[in-house]
């Protein structure tokens, strides 16, 4: 299958859209591991000129990196595509450059989260700076509050899990993701699942999602 995750910062796509590649034996392709991987690229030198200069990235290159990946080998039997496209040209590149294969998504998963779970789950992150170890004040907090059991330093909490980050970065994703949240829709490919779930559950839905999409391929599910 060729799958595309959208969600909201905290809604855990990230890591729903690794286990799901894992779960279906497919490659799972970010945007930051797809620069990574073409660093000795044309296009991928082109990405990295931008970043290093803590510019924005154009449509152009990350469409041209994007494109590059899906042409390798693995991405024959389908893929999980995680953090593109951003937006509806993007979608709309995407879409091009699988029909020049010959072939089209299967699906777009929308992680579907509340503000405030997400809110939840983001400002109570905390990580060591020395050993990079990660925790939770609610749901894996450490042995000895504000620090890390592995190292013994003292936890930080990232700027952008502040309040004020959080509610840009949820003001940004709704801005960008809502047209192309309608993109999907109106494409027939679009499953809504919701995204305040444990992440076993959240795993299951989304897979039980998948499947009966795959079985009645003129109905998306709504799952709820």
């Amino acid at each position: 299958m060729r799958i595309v995750l959208l969600g909201p910062p905290g809604a855990g796509k990230g890591t729903q859209a690794v286990g799901l590649a894992r779960e279906r034996r497919l490659p799972h392709i970010s945007t930051g591991d797809a620069f990574r991987a073409a660093a000795a690229t044309p296009m991928g030198l082109k990405a990295k000129e931008y970043m290093s200069a803590g510019k924005l990235v154009p449509d152009e290159i990350v469409i041209g990196v994007v494109e590059e990946r899906l042409r390798q080998d693995d991405c024959r039997r389908g893929f999980v595509l995680d953090g593109f496209p951003r937006t509806v040209p993007q979608a709309e590149a995407l879409d091009r450059m699988l029909a020049a294969q010959g072939t089209r998504l299967d699906a777009v998963v929308n992680v579907d989260t509340p503000d405030s779970v997400c809110q939840r789950r983001l400002s109570g992150r905390r990580l060591c700076p020395q050993c990079n170890a990660g925790y939770h004040v609610e749901w894996m907090p450490p042995t000895i509050e504000g620090t890390c059991d592995t190292c013994g330093a003292k936890l930080i909490q990232r700027a952008d899990d502040q309040p004020e980050s959080i509610r840009e970065r949820l003001r940004v994703y709704h801005e960008q993701a809502a047209p192309l949240i309608r993109y999907y829709s109106g494409r027939g490919v679009l499953i809504d699942v919701p995204g305040d779930q444990e992440v076993t559950a959240l795993a299951g839905c989304i897979c039980d999602s998948l499947d009966k999409a795959a079985a009645c391929p003129q109905q998306r599910t709504h799952a709820g």
